[in-house]
């Protein structure tokens, strides 16, 4: 992701997307299970959050929340609005987006250390993290940050990466802006990549994901009676975007949805609306 002399490379590549739960994760993980994803087993944070993952090749999706009237460190979760409310980029050393951050004017606090325990064969390990978030008020739609894996073999375990519902990445995060080129600017700056206008949309490509930015209305003519709200915010993360080697699996699971889910169902585009946790999930073929 960047050079050896510590400057921005040309590309960039999604780590994760995260989708914020609160307090209420015991309602939220068996909804993804029923959803035919494989979570890894509940985890504890350093900074008093906790966590559970959906691994696939080379990024995953995690749920975030907050055990109830616990000690924490996480005014960013806990503040937070529900639903999707973070997109990660990988680096190898987060100094470097830091600086980056720095010289494109969208820089938060230093890079941050935190771990959480992993159970593992001959027992328990520390998965280790470095992280550096752009300011809060950057980017509206939500958490916009970097991390470094200092153990990606903790994370990257080969049996949480298969999933029944045949999920093998994440192609598209879709961000919606009331301002869509000024967004797009600031995700290309950070990302240090170029936008492509596709008329009713503008993408910034990364290394195997696109970041699509869009206004409300194209929003919800993509999505429709599944959009989530703007609710008067100027931007929002729209949907997170799977892509799946079929649909069969997981279209057979929404024949009697889980109570909760809301779905539109098709052999190459299946939408899926959670409305407690205002997070909308499109899975395509491919």
């Amino acid at each position: 992701n960047f050079s050896g002399d510590g400057t921005m490379a040309s590309t960039n590549q999604l780590d994760h997307t995260v989708i914020n739960v609160k307090f209420d994760m015991d309602t939220a993980a068996p909804l993804f299970e029923a959803l035919g994803f494989t979570l890894t087993p509940r985890g504890f944070h350093s900074t008093g959050s906790m966590n559970h993952l959906m691994m696939f090749g080379t990024d995953y999706l995690e749920l975030i929340g907050l055990p109830e009237g616990a000690d924490h460190q996480r005014p960013d979760v806990a503040e937070a609005s529900l639903g999707i409310n973070g997109i990660v980029f990988k680096s190898a050393n987060v100094d470097a987006p830091y600086a980056h951050m720095q010289t494109v004017g969208v820089d938060g606090d230093p890079p941050k250390a935190f771990s959480r325990p992993v159970d593992m064969p001959g027992g328990a390990q520390d998965a280790k993290f470095r992280t550096v978030t752009s300011r809060g008020d950057a980017f509206p739609g939500g958490r916009v940050y970097f991390c470094e894996h200092a153990t990606p073999e903790l994370v990257w375990q080969p049996q949480f990466q298969s999933h029944a519902n045949e999920v093998t990445h994440m192609p598209e995060f879709v961000i919606v802006s009331e301002d869509a080129p000024a967004e797009a600017e600031r995700f290309a700056k950070l990302l240090d990549t170029y936008i492509q206008d596709n008329g009713d949309s503008l993408t910034v490509p990364i290394d195997g994901c696109d970041l699509t930015v869009m206004a409300p209305a194209a929003y919800q003519d993509r999505y429709g009676e599944f959009a989530s709200p703007m609710n008067g915010r100027q931007g929002i993360f729209g949907a997170i975007v799977f892509g799946s080697n079929e649909l069969g699996s997981l279209n057979e699971r929404l024949e009697d949805a889980p109570a909760g889910v809301e779905a539109e169902t098709d052999i190459i585009r299946t939408v899926v609306r959670i409305p407690g946790f205002d997070a909308v999930l499109e899975f395509i073929v491919g």
